[in-house]
């Protein structure tokens, strides 16, 4: 080997701690004709070989050769890993205690980088360098510091659009355009004609008022923008759970920094770039970012974690290592600029009738311009003839044609989808402070025409806080609701079987104890986990807790398909024990055996089963909750296997109670009067949905109560005459709920709106024509996947939701019948005063002015009337119906019939009526006809505000 090192001490020198770039050109090239140089021996070694040369000498030059190899891939390996030693530790840093640069910890993350990570000491290594423990996490006093080195928690969004961008969009408008140039020309002519100023009040009058329109306009889409920012801004506001200064926290994912120890459950989106911690069977689904469908599995040799991503299995705690832009989403989204909402399906529906509209403004506006002009030749023909032209006559004809392009701008409705804009940003507005954020603005409009709510149980038309009110255990049934119940059940089972029972609680349980900041302790975790968490520490009180030195091997969450949750513990004399926890019927079928009051196992007889059962129906029917723990010793265990399916030993029966919400019979009788079918839809056994359905009156005498393997096996004929029937799906798994959903909306074409709060909801909730996700109980999945989030998971909002919802749809009914009349008169008073008497007296000015106040204030004033009780005394709007009823074609032909006689008699023969007389009469009559036309408006806006009743006065002073 001395040749060898010899070379090296030659060729270069040993490698510096930060490398130059002259020195990694020159280890390669060294390196590079080195082994040239062995592999050119090689080939002469082997020449050799075939002139029978010594063996032992061509075997120690292959060696040498390998060597050099090995030598050059450790060059490469030097060179690769000098470009990670690119990223420099600069002075803040070095000064805030940290070890390693933000960019090259935002790469380990985002490109995988597993030998980064190896070098860097793995995950331990990186929490050293970023001063952050996995039990402790940081400290609170170091966000600032985190902030300016790492960054914050926020992606760069798409600047919003100024004021004066919203104006310049207005001013787009072709037929304003058309306008303005017309106005230019008649200020031309008038000048020309009629000296200044007189021949500039047409032409002026003409750009003030367009200017006025386009201000207004502009101030009214400026300001629905922001509101719409501000509910972005609301839609965008996520909660997580971090363990900071040692106790576990919930904050907003804005204020999450570099170091953070995030908590993940099902459902949850992961909030930044970080590295797994630890956890249990977490499975992430990357779609949103590799487009790929199938989850991944993620471990300790796989920490890697994407924000943007979703858990869709498991738990686990993770560390922040890039935050912001600097994450693999905040990259993606600063090449993507966000779109605007998308028009709802009534905006749709009022835009074809808006294109009808303006083509019979544009058909009228034509007749018009041209029995105009025809008449105007005519006369001109017969008068001075037609080969004499004057300033006046360009002058007359710019303004017929002015009133013929102010005709179209009036006929087209674009208030219409003005007025829907604002109806809903209205609503939007007001469920806020009502404890509904509406995610996608169709969905205000579309909850108007719900005839059917498919909800939950827990947490919507229940507090959502669970309490155990009755035990059975050790064949004995107890309630155990105060204190001195409490001590009665301990007199009743032995100490054994208390160990047992309590290790069997805190064991098998996905609920936690955590400190809060004042020092207080906090049980965070589902509402039936937290109750038998909250009722096991209240049961272990001042007794000495039995021995649980245990440790966890295996965890199985909850599975909505086997509902069953199990964990595999280790004991101290080397054995194992399965807890399984989950619905009465699964884990009782499970169970051959039963603990007695010693603690003792014995063999489950089948009085036995059937006493338990008949307890379990029992503590059902009582509108409890239910849910056995049970467990079984095994000697070993199978890691890819899943928990046993049988031989357990049952242990007890949790009853579980979830008191009604107040308000929720009320809310579920408005909904009654209202013809919206309330359809309960849970995972509770179907004595206990019973219960509670009749306890708020959703399950009548009509209604029938269903399980979900029974509804599953039901053929689609059999189905079509079920569904109109069923009030209550009990024991119903997340498919069951999607395929009724299905079928409401497929088969009887139904608008279905449906609650969830778990990941399973998720298809439902997407299926449905309004998702409605829990903000308190929701999963970020659910939450994603709705069309509304009520904040306060109560049943009462959804049905204020359903108010508003019908107020939106009305309040655009009673616009549109107010712009059809508007519309409707002024075409055919211009259209027939112009073929009879040769001029409109309404003038291009005067229309527009009309159009700004009718466009504009008209829409603001109906399109953000308040909803009344009378509105949920009606049907919901099916499917498919006309959106113009008969009732709003008999006021809009009534309305205009009236204007029409009014206007025309006072066209016709107002100077007689009124003995108006001079050479001014023309203008003081077309003068009085434009006020009259103004005030029949005024008359009309408050007659729509009711389209049925005929006190249109009611509450016109709230």
């Amino acid at each position: 080997m001395d040749w060898f090192e010899k070379s090296l001490q030659e060729n270069f020198d040993l490698p510096p701690k930060n490398p130059s770039e002259e020195a990694q050109r020159r280890w390669r090239s060294a390196v590079g004709a080195l082994v040239k140089n062995r592999r050119r021996r090689f080939r002469m070694v082997a020449d050799l070989d075939s002139r029978s040369q010594n063996e032992a000498h061509r075997r120690s030059i292959q060696e040498k050769i390998r060597l050099a190899l090995y030598v050059q891939k450790a060059a490469i390996t030097f060179i690769d890993g000098a470009k990670h030693k690119e990223y420099r530790l600069t002075e803040d840093i070095i000064n805030a205690r940290f070890s390693i640069n933000p960019d090259e910890l935002a790469s380990i993350t985002s490109k995988h980088d597993v030998k980064a990570l190896r070098m860097h000491g793995g995950v331990d290594g990186i929490s050293k360098k970023i001063r952050s423990t996995f039990d402790h996490g940081i400290s609170a006093s170091d966000l600032d510091t985190r902030q300016n080195i790492y960054g914050v928690n926020r992606y760069a969004e798409k600047p919003s659009r100024s004021f004066w961008m919203f104006v310049w969009d207005a001013l787009q408008d072709m037929t304003l355009i058309i306008l303005m140039v017309c106005a230019l020309i008649s200020a031309v002519v008038g000048l020309a004609s009629e000296g200044f100023p007189k021949g500039m009040y047409d032409g002026l009058g003409i750009i003030l008022s367009i200017l006025l329109v386009v201000m207004v306009t502009a101030v009214s889409d400026y300001r629905q923008s922001l509101q719409f920012k501000e509910l972005d801004n609301e839609k965008k506001k996520i909660f997580i759970h971090v363990t900071r200064d040692g106790s576990r926290q919930k904050i907003s994912i804005y204020d999450l920094v570099v170091g953070d120890i995030v908590h993940l459950s099902i459902g949850d989106q992961v909030p930044a770039d970080g590295l797994y911690i630890h956890g249990y069977s977490l499975l992430i689904d990357e779609s949103s970012l590799s487009g790929e469908s199938d989850p991944v599995y993620i471990s300790q040799d796989k920490p890697f974690l994407l924000a943007g991503t979703k858990v869709q299995d498991g738990s686990a705690k993770m560390m922040i290592t890039a935050v912001g832009m600097r994450t693999e989403w905040g990259r993606l989204m600063s090449t993507l600029s966000e779109g605007g909402e998308d028009e709802t399906p009534l905006q749709v529906k009022l835009n074809g009738v808006a294109t009808i509209i303006g083509k019979i403004g544009l058909v009228f506006a034509t007749l018009t311009f041209v029995v105009l002009m025809v008449r105007f030749f005519i006369e001109k023909g017969l008068t001075v003839g037609l080969s004499k032209w004057y300033s006046t006559d360009a002058l007359t004809i710019v303004n017929y044609f002015a009133t013929a392009v102010t005709i179209i701008v009036v006929a087209v409705p674009e208030g219409l989808p003005l007025a829907v804009t604002l109806s809903l940003a209205f609503a939007m507005k007001k469920l806020m402070h009502d404890k509904a954020l509406v995610r996608h603005l169709s969905a205000c409009e579309t909850m108007g025409s719900a005839g059917t709510i498919c909800t939950d149980k827990t947490g919507t038309l229940t507090t959502n806080h669970m309490v155990v009110d009755r035990i059975w255990i050790s064949d004995a049934s107890k309630s155990v609701t105060s204190d001195s119940s409490l001590e009665d059940l301990n007199s009743v089972i032995s100490p054994t079987t208390l160990g047992l029972f309590l290790q069997g609680i805190f064991e098998n349980t996905s609920a936690e104890v955590v400190k809060e900041k004042d020092g207080a302790q906090t049980v965070l975790g589902t509402p039936t986990e937290r109750a038998i968490l909250e009722f096991g520490l209240k049961l272990q009180g001042s007794h000495d807790a039995e021995d649980r030195t245990c440790t966890k091997v295996k965890v199985e969450p909850f599975n909505s398909d086997k509902k069953k949750m199990a964990v595999l513990v280790s004991l101290p004399n080397g054995t194992y024990r399965w807890f399984s926890k989950g619905a009465s019927e699964i884990v009782v079928q499970m169970c051959d055996m039963m603990v007695d009051a010693d603690g003792n196992s014995v063999p489950l007889s089948e009085a036995q089963r059937r006493n338990i059962l008949d307890t379990i129906n029992a503590f059902a029917s009582d509108a409890l909750r239910t849910l056995c723990l049970a467990y079984k010793e095994v000697e070993d265990f199978d890691d890819d296997s899943d928990s046993p399916t049988g031989g357990f030993t049952l242990i007890s029966i949790f009853g579980i109670k979830d008191p009604l919400r107040p308000g929720v019979k009320d809310a579920v009788k408005a909904c009654m009067s209202a013809g919206i079918i309330v359809r309960m839809v849970t995972g509770d056994n179907i004595n206990t949905a019973k219960a509670i359905a009749k306890e708020c009156g959703i399950l009548t005498d009509d209604g029938i109560a269903i399980e979900g393997p029974d509804f599953r096996s039901k053929s689609p004929e059999e189905m079509r005459d079920l569904i109109p029937k069923i009030r209550v799906m009990a024991r119903s798994l997340p498919l069951d709920k999607h395929t009724l959903v299905t079928n409401l909306r497929g088969m009887f074409h139904e608008v279905v709106a449906v609650t969830g709060d778990g990941t399973n909801d998720a298809p439902a909730l997407h299926e449905a024509d309004i998702g409605l996700a829990m903000g308190i109980a929701g999963t970020e999945v659910a939450k994603e996947s709705a069309d509304m989030i009520v904040l306060d998971d109560n049943f009462t909002t959804i049905i204020n939701v359903a108010r508003w919802g019908r107020a939106v749809y009305i309040n655009i009914q009673k616009f549109v019948q107010f712009q059809l009349t508007v519309n409707i008169v002024a075409l055919v008073i211009n259209f027939v005063s112009a073929c009879i008497t040769g001029s409109a007296p309404l003038t291009a000015v005067q229309l527009l002015w009309v159009n700004m106040i009718m466009d504009t204030l008209g829409a603001l004033a109906l399109a953000t009337e308040p909803p009344n009780d009378d509105m949920m005394k009606r049907p919901p709007v099916r499917r498919g119906e006309s959106f113009i009823t008969k009732v709003m074609w008999r006021n809009i032909v009534g309305q205009s019939m009236y204007q029409l006689v009014v206007l025309g008699a006072l066209m016709f023969g107002g100077e007689q009526l009124l003995n108006i007389k001079g050479a001014d009469s023309k203008s003081v009559i077309n003068t009085l006809i434009f006020n009259s036309f103004v005030f029949c408006q005024v008359f009309n806006e408050i007659n729509s505000r009711e389209m049925q009743k005929i006190n249109v006065f009611r509450a016109l002073f709230p």
